[in-house]
């Protein structure tokens, strides 16, 4: 059976965002590696992933390594710090699909990189990135940013079942 994950904000390569987020890592190797390593283990190779942008701070040669090491078909929407590089170039690393804008995914989940405004009367949730650590009491916001799901994409299915509960 094919799952769909949900993860943002990896920052390949990134070495401040250690020191910004308060990330774990002894160093960006170690940063590196782990997420790779945490995908790997929980998606497997016909599973679909969401990446809600901010990938990667490397050259487009360590870009594709690292993107061909990922498991799953990779849908990017792109972030603020993707939006330099050209959709082309995204989809030269690997990305088997490459998005400029929010989604409205199975009718009812909005996904972006930054969080969308919804007032309470609208029938949506969004799934996002960006916000680092925030998490919310809201059902119509569900962060994806990998300092709030541990470093490992999140199962489509545990997101529905927490913003539905």
């Amino acid at each position: 059976m094919q799952n769909v994950f949900m993860i943002s904000d990896m920052h390949f390569g990134h070495q401040n965002i250690m020191k910004y987020e308060n990330r774990p890592f002894a160093n960006v190797d170690e940063m590196d590696s782990t997420i790779i390593n945490n995908w790997n283990n929980t998606v497997k190779k016909d599973d679909k992933v969401f990446i809600l942008g901010d990938v990667s701070f490397y050259n487009k040669e360590k870009t594709t390594e690292i993107i061909k090491k990922l498991n799953g078909y990779k849908f990017l929407i792109l972030g603020n710090h993707d939006n330099a590089r050209s959709i082309n170039w995204w989809k030269e690393t690997g990305f088997d699909e490459v998005i400029k804008y929010s989604i409205i995914y199975n009718e009812f989940y909005i996904l972006s990189h930054e969080p969308v405004y919804l007032n309470e009367n609208m029938p949506y949730a969004n799934i996002h990135g960006h916000i680092h650590h925030l998490k919310y009491d809201s059902k119509q916001f569900f962060n994806v940013s990998v300092e709030c799901i541990n470093y490992t994409p999140i199962n489509f299915e545990d997101i529905k079942k927490t913003i539905l509960e």
